[in-house]
């Protein structure tokens, strides 16, 4: 338990970013499952529109250091490759 004030209070910060990044992560997560399920689907159209809502929503998690910044293009990569893959 945290003795100092200054401790006190980077706990209560703390416990603040966590709440964030947990919406800003499952926010994220969300977005990224409707596109594979899209994908599963084989419905192009439907998949396009699911990633034009993931996009920003993966890259703002990486801006925000929820997700490392790699991480979250190699995301992006992969999804745009399998979407590709759909129209063919």
């Amino acid at each position: 338990m945290a003795n100092t004030k200054s401790a006190k209070k980077a706990s209560r910060q703390i416990s603040r970013r966590t709440a964030i990044n947990k919406s800003r992560r499952s926010r994220m997560r969300t977005a990224l499952r409707t596109v594979e399920e899209a994908i599963a689907a084989g419905d192009r159209t439907q998949a396009l529109a699911a990633m034009a809502v993931a996009e920003p929503a993966i890259t703002r998690a990486a801006q925000k250091g929820v997700v490392h910044r790699n991480a979250a293009r190699r995301k992006v990569s992969r999804l745009a490759r399998r979407i590709a893959r759909l129209g063919k």
